[in-house]
């Protein structure tokens, strides 16, 4: 988002406002690349499973919680930024669990 100070306040709002539709309209038509957030899954699911097996239930439900509220923030966080459907709950999974492809 690049501005000229001697531009009208009006206009830049209009200019910045286009630049935020074509972003959206960018993000909507992309496809979502999930390996990532497979991965990520995958570790939270093992995990899951390992604090379960070894009794650990107020971990478990803290941690499924966390991952739990995190995912409904994100797919509300989605269908406010105007997505619909499956894109909504691919967006909300990839926010979620993408950063498995930190690891």
């Amino acid at each position: 988002m690049n501005f000229d100070e001697n531009e009208p306040q009006a206009v830049r709002e209009q200019r910045f406002a286009a630049e935020r539709a074509e972003r959206r309209a960018a993000r909507k038509a992309a496809s979502l690349d999930l390996r990532a957030a497979h991965l990520g899954a995958v570790i939270v699911t093992v995990t899951l499973i390992l604090l379960g097996w070894y009794g650990k239930p107020i971990a478990l439900g803290i941690v499924s919680g966390v991952f739990l509220l995190w995912f409904a923030a994100a797919l509300a966080w989605a269908h406010a930024d105007g997505d619909q459907g499956r894109h909504a709950l691919q967006r909300a999974y990839n926010i979620t669990f993408g950063w498995g492809d930190g690891f």
